[in-house]
């Protein structure tokens, strides 16, 4: 997402939101509905125009456009009534919000995916607020790219609903993120499983994948997913019908319900959980198949998430995620589980990421990727380590991406590593000869480094990217202070707990020496 473009859609949306405030009886809180039913309206739109003509170029008086021809596009059928651009052009004296709240009944008719999933009540609306509205969303297909929908949503809520008390990057993970998770799990085809699905833009990302090696998503790839957030579930709908795609979304606390029977169950697992949440349940998880390596002691959700992924993996299944840099490096029981997960063979690369890459929140991450399929091949016992802490975009003063061809290089190394062919359309061909000028993998000092278990034990069992390939070049503000804060912390409260324990041992030691003693005088 250029500069440009990220300022001319926060423009919009602070001016809906200045609308908004201005003119209706709606809270900062009840802004999202209206806005998003008048986005989606926008994006359906554009991407029916953008197929139509091709589509209706095949049909004759025999064989007439149908609804199926759009679908088997992977758009959605737009009745004419139903077309933002329509409403925007409504003659002076129409009742406007009735008319809207009728497109959102007539494009649900037409695909009866999004049955009761898209808001309404734009009737309630003044009827000069709605038409600005429409105005001002009417261009926004043109301006942003990548999963737009749901970067609107986020940038949406973050910005004028904060005090619905959302946590920032719960729902959205930035495009580029996950283009990079998607290129390294290359979901060809199967079962697609996010158990923190937030606004779908895993699913969203695993389609393009599908639909840039010329395949239908819709047929490749089934979609399953689960979500904590009841109001949330409706968007990752929305957002699935957007791009052609069906799922089985679920509203589900995933720490504690597992809607989709998911042990073994699915060939894809992609998630960006929520870090560090403490206060989870534990004495509901016992017993449960979806922590195998047991329940960590550390008040901290982050192992519990990872265990749930790898768990719902089916034998020759893989898993792309977003964690914590600290869960690299946990200690104690979380270290255990840790080296279980490594030993069982399935940890395949790990991809350290600068800060800045996320909109609400500027913490440094580390993406995990696991690959059942690696064992009995010459990877079972290594992993490979990219730090790209030093690699991105700087797309304004707060904010950070990839560009395309550093998210083909990055992929490609991972390529290379595993014996697959590279891939240039993006143009990653000269970082490609700059660092691998013989197109065969080699560790690099600073960016890549393949490890065996044997190394990664030494290491104290850390999954830290920077513990291996060497020091890059890396801002301070990368330090994933809080999360090291925590770990301190539950590693003081721990060697405490030893301690108290030691002194009771010792306490009951000396006592009985001195109570023989008493009695032998």
């Amino acid at each position: 997402m250029k500069t440009t473009d990220l300022a001319r859609v926060r423009a919009t949306l602070w001016a809906a939101a200045d609308e908004l405030r201005a003119n209706s009886k709606l809270t900062p809180g009840q802004y999202r509905d209206p806005v998003l039913g008048l986005v989606f309206l926008a994006y359906a739109e554009s991407r029916f125009e953008a197929v139509r003509g091709e589509v209706e170029a095949g049909a004759s008086a025999r064989n007439p456009v149908t609804i199926a021809d759009y679908k088997a596009k992977s758009v959605l059928y737009v009745p004419d009534e139903a077309r933002l651009s329509s409403l925007v052009d409504l003659p002076e004296g129409e009742d406007v919000g009735k008319a809207t709240d009728q497109a959102i009944k007539s494009i649900e008719e037409a695909n009866p995916e999004l049955k009761d999933i898209l808001p309404r009540g734009y009737q309630k609306l003044e009827r000069s607020t709605l038409i600005e509205l429409l105005r001002l969303f009417a261009p926004l297909p043109t301006q942003l790219e990548g999963d737009a929908f749901g970067f609107i949503y986020e940038d949406f809520l973050s910005n004028f609903a904060a005090q619905e008390g959302r946590g920032g990057g719960e729902y959205f993970t930035p495009y580029s993120i996950v283009r990079l998770i998607v290129e390294i799990l290359e979901p060809f085809q199967g079962r697609v499983f996010d158990p923190a699905c937030g606004s779908g833009g895993m699913f969203v990302q695993c389609a393009k994948f599908v639909e840039r090696h010329h395949e239908s998503a819709s047929r490749k790839l089934s979609v399953f997913g689960a979500e904590k957030t009841d109001d949330t579930v409706p968007l990752a709908k929305m957002n699935l019908a957007l791009h052609g795609l069906s799922g089985d979304i679920r509203q589900a606390n995933s720490y504690y319900e597992d809607p989709h029977s998911a042990v073994g169950a699915f060939d894809y697992v992609m998630a960006n959980p929520p870090f560090n949440v403490d206060k989870i349940k534990k004495d509901q998880l016992a017993g449960d198949r979806r922590f195998p390596f047991g329940v960590p002691k550390a008040d901290n959700g982050n192992f519990l998430w990872i265990q749930q992924f790898y768990a719902a993996l089916s034998p020759k299944g893989r898993a792309g995620f977003v964690m914590a840099n600290s869960a690299g490096d946990a200690g104690h029981s979380e270290r255990e589980i840790r080296k279980q997960l490594i030993e069982s063979g399935t940890v395949d690369v790990m991809v350290a990421i600068s800060s800045n890459f996320f909109y609400t929140v500027t913490l440094p991450v580390t993406l995990w990727f696991l690959d059942k399929a690696k064992a009995g091949t010459q990877r079972e016992d290594t992993v490979l380590f990219l730090d790209a802490r030093h690699i991105y975009n700087q797309i304004d003063r707060a904010h950070r991406d990839f560009k395309a061809e550093q998210i083909e290089f990055l992929a490609n190394v991972v390529r290379l590593y595993r014996g697959e062919d590279v891939e240039i359309v993006d143009g990653s061909d000269a970082l490609l000869s700059e660092h691998f000028p013989d197109g065969k993998y080699v560790d690099i000092g600073g960016l890549c480094k393949v490890a065996t278990r044997a190394e990664i034990e030494a290491q104290g069992w850390s999954l830290n990217p920077g513990r291996y390939t060497g020091t890059a070049s890396v801002d301070e503000s990368d330090v994933d202070f809080m999360g090291d804060l925590e770990a301190l912390h539950e590693e003081f409260t721990m060697l405490s707990d030893e301690a108290e324990i030691l002194r009771g041992k010792i306490d009951a030691a000396v006592a009985g020496i001195l109570g023989d003693n008493d009695a032998s005088i």
